[in-house]
């Protein structure tokens, strides 16, 4: 990884795994944004589960006809998201703190991340219907919005877009950590989750290339772990050197000593 202090680095810090890190890693994020200019894109699936009990209905999502699973959004599920992103992100703040590291939040939605159209139809039962859903992929990042950018300073994005009518919508945090590196011209994006590497055929890898990522991505991932191959492949596409996965220290998983490194080849 380059030695270059001005580089910024992009950690995707999944929702699943946010409780389940522990001071001793956060000790070490801090060591790594003293000389680093960090951008986090956090996700919120476990703390919207927690919310509400409907957030944790199988109706709760929705099905595209290539076979894309993702959230049913309303404006309503957009305010949701805002209320445990706000708490969440408190919570990254201290900790980032209480260690030297000054933060601030900014929603992808204010001028960041501009989505595209999104899919207007979507599989209830054994039907195919046009159901409005505020998801959309995005289309542009405008990487002058994250402006005081430097060593010892973080940004932390909810990774909220804004599309073409002005609304707010839904989209992928991996694939929104991914645009980012890529504006920004970051030399490697993280990829936080709660597996300590890609398995492939219940083996893990440490180390593979894109075009063999994007193989298994399209015959044997699944769910979660299929998004983030798809991101780190649009990633890599857009300049990024490297991806690294996993669940270990940020210091430890850009050195490529844990979780798996993906290459451009």
């Amino acid at each position: 990884m380059s030695r270059d202090t001005t580089v910024p680095t992009v950690v995707k810090l999944g929702g699943s795994c946010l409780d389940d890190l522990a001071g001793p890693w956060w000790d070490d994020l801090a060591a790594h944004a003293v000389d680093h200019p960090l951008v986090l894109v956090h996700g919120w699936s476990r703390p919207l589960r927690n919310f509400h009990p409907r957030y944790r209905d199988p109706g709760a999502f929705l099905r595209d006809r290539y076979g894309n699973a993702s959230r049913w959004t309303t404006p309503e599920v957009i305010a949701d998201i805002k209320t445990v992103s706000a708490v969440l992100a408190r919570d990254v703040m201290d900790r980032l703190a209480v260690r030297g590291i000054s933060a601030e939040r900014l929603l992808g939605s204010d001028g960041l991340v501009h989505a595209g159209p999104g899919e207007r139809w979507w599989w209830q039962g054994k039907q195919l219907v046009e159901l409005e859903n505020r998801v959309g992929p995005i289309a542009k990042v405008e990487p002058t919005r994250l402006e005081n950018l430097r060593p010892g300073h973080a940004y932390l994005v909810t990774p909220l877009a804004r599309n073409d009518d002005g609304h707010e919508v839904n989209t992928d945090a991996d694939r929104a950590a991914a645009a980012i590196a890529g504006a920004l011209g970051a030399t490697g994006l993280v990829l936080v989750t709660d597996v300590a590497h890609l398995l492939i055929e219940n083996k893990p890898v440490t180390r593979i290339d894109a075009g063999a990522a994007a193989s298994f991505r399209d015959r044997g991932a699944t769910g979660g772990m299929r998004k983030k191959l798809r991101a780190a492949g649009e990633a890599l596409e857009q300049g990024v050197h490297q991806v690294v996965l996993g669940s270990g220290l940020v210091s430890e998983l850009l050195a490529g000593r844990t979780g798996t490194v993906i290459t451009r080849g």
